[in-house]
């Protein structure tokens, strides 16, 4: 399956030299683990954890790996039985990651309680190690669901088995994922639940706290760089605030197709992946990075004039299912599809200078063009 990980891989971005088009596909660098040494180091831990003898067999780092997290898949054997097996690992440090940190025992802790909490199919995560100890950086380890997953490299829309769907099977797949964002939304007293996933940031709603979260996130990010469309975005959202945001629920924060898993040979969802930017939060922030990730997609389907789906995961379509799905009817989305594209952006920047660092791209002349959607951005930011 496609996940955050240690291979290197194709990536459309942006050509600062002709903004706002992409013109050019570069190999990202993913993370410099030795597989070899991970594989007797996870093999150690897994007996200690079996209580018995663990026999690692193949492993395997998937070349469509993204840029966060790694995902390494594995098969064990202990006590006569055979187990396919995932491991969630942190980034080393010499990876660049993508983010300033990664807990990822709260990563399995929101799974966890998240699969006790709902019928959503979430893959079960039977050990966690939070310290590094075994094996350099904190991991879990869980199941392995066999399924299929929509492809971020090239992009879904692109050529790939969704695009080769029927519409008909591509508004079952719609329909099914908006039904695992309701059933999450709907798991019952959240903020007990997940009180380990509240913000420790400035703040009296939930969502003021997301700001200032991803505030401080973008200071971390840049560097020291300034991206002045970021900063005009940040001031658009505080401008337009919602005075009604509702209650918060628990968000799944990397809500997308590309982190469902798909029954092998059909559209209903078999596992929910990609946990790490979970939070409290109101359904909105789900729901818009949902649709907004696609539409960036169609962004780019259209720079390489290829059909691409512009009739898929529409954000009026995905609201009014998710409402019958729900009961309760999405509110102020456009503010939080902008909110999305805040997110991605700063995303992008970190992504950008990580690429930059292993030499895989140059440092544009407008540091606004480290923002691979800035046309996109900059067309929200327009309507408002």
């Amino acid at each position: 399956r496609r996940g955050p990980g240690a291979r290197r891989g194709a990536c459309p971005v942006q050509d600062s030299r002709s903004r706002p088009t992409v013109k050019r596909v570069v190999e990202v660098t993913r993370s410099t683990r030795d597989v070899g040494a991970l594989r007797d180091r996870l093999g150690a831990w897994l007996s200690e954890q079996a209580g018995s003898p663990v026999e690692v067999g193949e492993v395997e780092v998937p070349a469509s790996n993204g840029m966060s997290s790694e995902t390494v898949l594995l098969d064990a054997v202990w006590d006569g039985s055979s187990h396919r097996l995932v491991a969630r690992l942190a980034p080393e440090a010499s990876a660049v990651p993508v983010f300033p940190s990664y807990d990822l025992g709260k990563q399995a802790q929101v799974m966890t309680e998240a699969r006790l909490g709902s019928d959503v199919p979430i893959p079960e995560v039977l050990w966690s190690e939070p310290t590094g100890a075994a094996v350099g950086t904190p991991f879990f380890v869980m199941r392995r669901v066999e399924g299929r997953v929509p492809p971020d490299v090239m992009p879904y829309n692109f050529d790939s088995w969704v695009s080769q769907a029927t519409p008909q099977q591509r508004a079952q797949l719609q329909s099914s994922s908006v039904s695992v964002l309701a059933r999450l939304h709907a798991i019952d007293s959240p903020a007990e639940r997940f009180a380990f996933l509240e913000l420790d940031r400035p703040g009296d709603t939930a969502m003021r706290r997301q700001l200032a979260d991803q505030a401080a996130y973008y200071e971390w990010a840049r560097g020291g760089w300034s991206v002045p469309i970021i900063e005009r975005t940040f001031r658009w959202l505080e401008d337009r605030f919602p005075d009604d945001e509702g209650d918060a629920v628990l968000c799944w924060g990397d809500a997308r197709i590309g982190n469902l898993m798909f029954e092998p040979d059909g559209f209903e969802p078999v596992a929910v992946l990609d946990w790490e930017m979970a939070v409290l939060a109101p359904p909105e922030v789900d729901l818009a990075w949902f649709c907004y990730i696609h539409t960036f997609f169609e962004d780019l389907a259209q720079t390489f004039e290829v059909p691409g789906l512009p009739d898929f995961l529409r954000l009026d379509d995905v609201a009014a299912t998710y409402e019958a799905r729900s009961g309760r009817a999405p509110r102020h989305l456009d503010w939080y599809t902008v909110y999305a594209a805040l997110r991605y952006a700063i995303v992008s920047v970190r992504t950008t200078k990580r690429g930059i660092h292993f030499g895989d791209q140059q440092l544009p002349d407008d540091l606004d063009d480290l923002v691979m959607h800035r046309a996109g951005l900059e067309r929200l930011l327009g309507k408002g």
